[in-house]
């Protein structure tokens, strides 16, 4: 089978795609013929060895897969050959046949497609955890989401939405804000590039703070990290909730004295971690998300496909921030 496979520490440009063996379903797994792979923030850190995982090398990224079962390894219950099937495997998903544990596996809905499905559990994940477990989100409340055009960011806009609560999206460009107002959001704030100085955060924080209303934004979603999280935290409400994704434009230095004025939490999101430890909870969660999407509250947005050869380019693509909802790998077949 083919795959593509990290054999260097290094950028997008120094995958390569061989001729690997087939692997083989152990106790407790199963063998999935791959649909899809979609490519997430962390396929850009796993290969530079700045992840939290580092697998040993040569192995091929991709965390999120979906696809149809081909193989029962000795003692799996609850799946057959041919369930068609979505997972995360946090490596090992850009190539063309994978083995999971059974455990980790969700059956796709009949109706739904596998090349949407695959879209849906890291970025659905983690925001329905971080919007209802860690930011407690309720009716009637603001969410202000920063990087509200890409995969995680228009789950947090359409997942807010689907609570009940008013969105207002932040995006670096016009073409991002008008995916975003497609996506139903209430108010757009356009941001420019950092690095920012004195007087840039401190208008942008006006920005945020006019964008969101006197009372401030009662969630913070920020994908992005970097100069534009200060701001952001500027423009919270009394006992708001500053929920941390991930860190695009790098690790924030957040002045501590924000969070006595308004009274404000910071609070981490690892939906992974959380997922591994809380296994019933997540499940009740992604169980959720079909049900929203059956409802059509939800409807991931994969903006561009790659065949296996290119998947290169689409890690490019995201790292570079360059993209709009979700890019996904297809495979052949």
């Amino acid at each position: 089978m083919k795959a593509v496979l990290s054999k260097e520490v290094g950028g997008p440009e120094t995958l390569v795609v061989e001729e690997i063996a087939d692997p083989k379903p152990g106790a407790g797994e199963v063998l999935v013929k791959v649909a899809a792979c979609a490519i997430n923030f962390p396929d850009t850190l796993i290969i530079r060895d700045m992840y939290q995982f580092k697998p040993p090398r040569p192995f091929a990224p991709g965390g999120e897969i979906s696809g149809t079962i081909e193989a029962l390894g000795e003692g799996v219950e609850g799946f057959v050959v041919g369930d068609r099937v979505m997972c995360g495997t946090g490596s090992g998903g850009l190539q063309e046949k994978v083995t999971v544990a059974a455990a980790r596996l969700f059956k796709v809905p009949e109706g739904i497609d596998l090349v949407q499905a695959s879209a849906l559990l890291m970025t659905y994940g983690t925001t329905i955890h971080g919007l209802k477990d860690r930011g407690d989100i309720k009716a009637g409340e603001t969410v202000l989401v920063l990087g509200a055009a890409g995969g995680v960011g228009l789950s947090a806009v359409e997942l807010a939405k689907a609570y009940g609560c008013r969105v207002v999206a932040a995006v670096s460009t016009e073409e991002k804000g008008e995916v975003a107002r497609k996506a139903g959001v209430d108010e757009v704030v356009i941001y420019p590039r950092a690095p920012f100085d004195k007087d840039q955060s401190k208008q942008l924080a006006s920005d945020f703070k006019a964008a969101v209303g006197p009372d401030g934004a009662n969630i913070v979603y920020d994908i992005v990290g970097g100069d534009y999280s200060e701001p952001a935290l500027r423009a919270i409400a009394w006992e708001g909730r500053f929920l941390v994704i991930g860190f695009p434009a790098g690790i924030a230095k957040m002045p501590l004295n924000l969070t006595l004025l308004k009274s404000c939490d910071i609070r981490g999101v690892f939906w992974g971690a959380w997922a591994a430890r809380e296994p019933q909870r997540n499940a009740a969660n992604i169980a959720e998300l079909f049900d929203l999407w059956k409802a059509g509250k939800i409807n991931p947005m994969v903006s561009e496909t790659y065949p296996l050869e290119r998947a290169h380019e689409a890690i490019a693509k995201l790292e570079n921030r360059g993209a709009i909802g979700k890019l996904v790998v297809t495979m052949p077949g």
